[in-house]
């Protein structure tokens, strides 16, 4: 664990050298201060000479101690802050490598807990290490030394207490541990509280549930407490015991000195000056030993954080690009040879059973399903953001694992379930496509998915700052972005979840219609809800249960799948009469239903606006 997070310190490390060398002149110079204090009130009877002679090297060796403790402190500052930062990038940058997989297992609010709460008790315990663990044994050390020269015996007492005191440290650590294991673990609840709360908060307020979410956050926040609480007590009794051993040793060793210098015992040629300067030598031991138990609550602290945030950088994702990954790619073909699939070994059943599929490039597929089909496992496969668990997935006539798993994801853009834009202008966000874009590209893909027309309606136009989440605008101007996005890669496939749910039929149809028309060699898979999102895809698969039941194209569904047909009868259902009336004017079917489609289209735009 150690040796995993000291690789953060990197450049910092002259900083983290430098700080324990100034504390070893800090330490030097306050332990020669008793001593030449005592060499002083030994010569003031002698003269004042050298009474002031002693007084100049006490405040040179008192502005040394200083000069040595503030730079102590500018680098043990400077070297765990560059310490944390290096840490939060190296977190940061691991879970940019993680899988799918991988974020599942931590969760992102864990993730978060670990990128700011762990690394700062980590920093705090790191900037502890380099600078009082190093001066609390020197110091033990040094003054143990000078004070065993005076008196033997008298520093024998002070001996005497150190495993009393060790032993509590070490009986409080090991009951305490526990308990900061259960805070770590209540501060990912915690967070991802908030994060639930902070996501959906229109949902919330929506259904006025506003004192549920505050009740279930303050149960949460109430659980940490009563951990911290608990383990703050039981750390809280350090201080009275060390303070409690301090007051008994000075008090031995004021005893008996006196008892030396009075009565002479042992033949101990002692006197009120090295008596001071014992007990000095003992309230500096004894001090040390203080400092030692806060190094110790500080890093029994960190300890659980140090485990997480190395649980992380451990961590090796599963999907990584092979060695010499290929680069090229023939075409956009797509096959499923025998795949079945499941999220963890442990689980017992399989997401997605036997799928043995062959889609040609430029071929348009879309699929239909309930919820819970695995319609959208079945497209992550194809960019590798899962791997098979049997079988194997081809692309252009490759099995995935074989390319490179940057230029795999370049070639399969894929327009997710959840549509996410970042803060930045339009620009900005559809760049995430292709950085090196022209404006005439962005217009271009826009047009495609039909953002170009509600785009230029915006007084900045493309231009037009998006806030984080994309916020400020529906849920189709934000679909359709995402589309224009992906479409600036220029893949070979393009995958489609369910990403047109929040436009109009009318829309709906004209992406579609531009996808043939402008990009006919792109292989394309589209997740629809809709059966007029697909009825005019080459193949239509039809999934139920991590399988496909039935495929073909619309025409043979429509004779040969009872599901199929029974939600496009539900789907059209109404659309009949048009039909009907329109053989008076001379209008086909087909007419009359897009007739119908439009005009529903405009119902729904006329009452409550684009979605």
């Amino acid at each position: 664990m150690v040796k995993t997070l000291v690789k953060s310190v990197r450049e910092y490390k002259k900083y983290a050298f430098l700080t324990p060398a100034c504390m070893v002149i800090e330490v030097v110079c306050e332990c020669l201060i008793p001593l030449i204090m005592a060499k002083m009130i030994r010569s003031g009877e002698e003269s004042v000479g050298h009474i002031v002679g002693y007084g100049a090297i006490l405040i040179a060796l008192a502005a040394l101690s200083l000069f040595g403790g503030g730079m102590a402190g500018k680098f043990a500052a400077s070297a765990s802050c560059g310490f944390a930062k290096n840490l939060r990038q190296d977190l940061f940058y691991a879970v940019q490598r993680f899988s799918f997989k991988d974020v599942d297992k931590f969760s992102s609010s864990s993730l978060v807990t670990r990128l700011t709460t762990d690394v700062t008790n980590v920093q705090n315990a790191f900037q502890m290490c380099i600078r009082i663990a190093v001066r609390v044994p020197l110091m033990f050390i040094f003054s143990f030394v000078m004070g065993f020269t005076i008196s033997a015996r008298l520093a024998l007492i002070y001996l005497c207490i150190l495993p009393v005191l060790l032993v509590f440290m070490i009986v409080v650590v090991a009951v305490v541990m526990p308990f900061f294991r259960k805070i770590f673990r209540k501060y990912d609840a915690m967070n991802n509280s908030v994060q639930e709360n902070v996501s959906g908060i229109r949902v919330v307020k929506s259904f006025v549930r506003e004192d549920y979410e505050k009740e279930k956050f303050a149960k949460v926040s109430e659980s940490v407490k009563q951990d911290f609480t608990k383990a703050e007590k039981i750390m809280a009794l350090m201080s009275p015991v060390m303070m409690f051993c301090m007051y008994l040793a000075s008090l031995l060793v004021s005893y008996f000195g006196a008892q030396i210098i009075i009565d002479g015992i042992g033949g101990t040629n002692m006197e009120v000056a090295d008596l001071s300067a014992m007990i000095t030598y003992g309230v500096q031991i004894l001090s040390s030993l203080m400092m030692l138990a806060m190094v110790f609550a500080m890093i029994t602290m960190s300890l659980e954080s140090a485990r997480r945030i190395t649980e992380v950088l451990e961590q090796k994702s599963d999907l990584v690009s092979p060695e010499g990954g290929l680069t090229e790619m023939k075409d956009g073909s797509v096959r499923f040879d025998h795949v079945s699939f499941k999220y963890s070994a442990k689980a017992e059943k399989y997401a997605l059973a036997d799928i043995d599929l062959d889609i040609k490039s430029g071929e348009t597929v879309g699929i239909l399903g309930g919820t819970g089909a695995s319609k959208t496992t079945l497209v992550q496969l194809i960019p590798r953001l899962y791997d098979v668990t049997e079988g194997a997935v081809y692309v252009g006539g490759v099995d995935v694992r074989k390319y490179d798993l940057d230029f795999l994801r370049k070639e399969v853009a894929m327009v997710l379930q959840k549509n996410v834009l970042f803060s930045g202008s339009i620009k900005d966000n559809l760049r995430w496509g292709n950085p090196n874009a022209s404006d005439e590209e962005l217009v271009r893909v826009c047009k495609l998915a039909q953002a170009d027309e509600f785009i230029s309606g915006f007084p900045d136009g493309y231009d037009t700052h998006i806030e984080q989440g994309g916020t400020n605008v529906s849920g189709g101007q934000k679909q359709r972005l995402c589309i224009a996005r992906a479409l600036l890669r220029k893949p070979k496939v393009l995958i489609l979840d369910d990403s047109t749910s929040a436009v109009d039929t009318k829309t709906d149809a004209l992406i579609r219609k531009a996808f043939a028309e402008e990009i006919p060699d792109t292989t394309k898979f589209i997740i629809a809800q809709r059966v007029a999102s697909v009825e005019n895809a080459d193949k239509i698969l039809m999934m139920d249960g991590g399988r496909i039941v039935a495929g073909g194209t619309h025409e043979e569904l429509l004779q040969n799948c009872e599901i199929y047909r029974e939600i496009y009868e539900s789907q059209t259902k109404g659309k009949e009469a048009p039909a009907e009336q329109a053989e008076e004017a001379g209008e086909t079917a087909a007419e009359a239903l897009r007739r119908a489609e439009a005009a529903a289209a405009e119902d729904t735009k006329n009452e409550g606006g684009e979605n």
